[in-house]
């Protein structure tokens, strides 16, 4: 263990764990890397051993009081050698006295209780083939066309921290298409559509019921080349879960959401699909 070097990522070289994440069956967006580096450039990390990568993760700092940890792999080979837990140390050490948030596979609950994570509630990824989408409504407008800090303030409400120039760069990356619903001023709901290794993903997607989140998602489908479409859902909110079913997708995969201490209340009843299981 003493030969492996742990180093930040240079955010040009985040793709690497995005790669590393697309060969563990995540599916992780085309441009991911470049809006994840946005937030905090010195969160990502590689355990090397002779210059050749054995180990990544994440811990991505948004505030003084919030981290998200994500992409902890080790290579398949080298798993149960040590390398994890030195990397997955000096991920913890960069969060310093933040609460710590992840979506860990349900699997290795136990080790992350290890670590003093405590489980908040599971997401549940469903995908499914979508047909012609229906017309969305005319008050669904391109998220861009609205005052920014309208967005900003609503995702406040269901995200442990502020996170307003990572949501700027998820917004206006090329290939994202973002939209929102607006009635009589007010912002009742918006979403997020991107390209994925595989299909397109829905994320995030805020809305104040089900019938506001249908009515994004229906202009989000419009946007999209493909018709293979995933959404990850708080299995506690069953309104998005209903919403999920109720567009013939299947579930495909699940994450513990799992928390190192106590967060400010959050509108998860809002929460009709997670951002990414990498970042919150």
């Amino acid at each position: 263990m003493s030969d492996l070097l742990i180093r930040n990522l240079r955010p040009e070289e985040i793709s690497l764990a995005v790669d590393w994440a697309t060969a563990e069956g995540w599916n992780p967006g085309l441009c991911d890397a470049a809006c994840f580096a946005v937030p905090d450039a010195q969160g990502f990390f590689v355990g090397e051993i002779e210059g050749e990568p054995v180990a990544t993760v994440s811990c991505v700092n948004y505030d003084d009081r919030f981290a998200f940890l994500g992409f902890y792999i080790v290579r398949a080979d080298l798993r149960g050698s040590g390398h994890g837990l030195r990397i997955w140390n000096a991920a913890i050490a960069h969060a310093g006295a933040r609460v710590i948030g992840l979506d860990g596979v349900v699997a290795q609950q136990d080790n992350y209780r290890k670590s003093g994570f405590q489980l908040a509630y599971a997401n549940i990824r469903y995908g499914g083939i979508i047909a012609a989408p229906l017309r969305p409504p005319p008050d669904v407008v391109a998220l861009d066309t609205i005052p920014f800090a309208l967005v900003e303030a609503d995702d406040a409400t269901v995200f442990p921290a502020r996170r307003g120039t990572f949501l700027r760069a998820w917004i206006g990356t090329s290939g994202h298409v973002g939209r929102a619903l607006m009635r009589d001023g007010e912002l009742h709901g918006w979403g997020v559509i991107r390209p994925c290794r595989t299909g397109h993903k829905i994320g995030p997607l805020v809305a104040h019921d089900r019938a506001a989140a249908e009515a994004i998602v229906q202009a989000l489908l419009a946007s999209a080349t493909g018709r293979e479409i995933f959404l990850d859902v708080p299995a506690v909110n069953r309104a998005a879960v209903a919403l999920a079913e109720a567009l013939g997708f299947k579930p495909v995969f699940e994450t513990a959401r799992m928390y190192t201490g106590p967060i400010a209340p959050l509108r998860i009843d809002r929460v009709f699909g997670v951002t990414s299981f990498e970042l919150g």
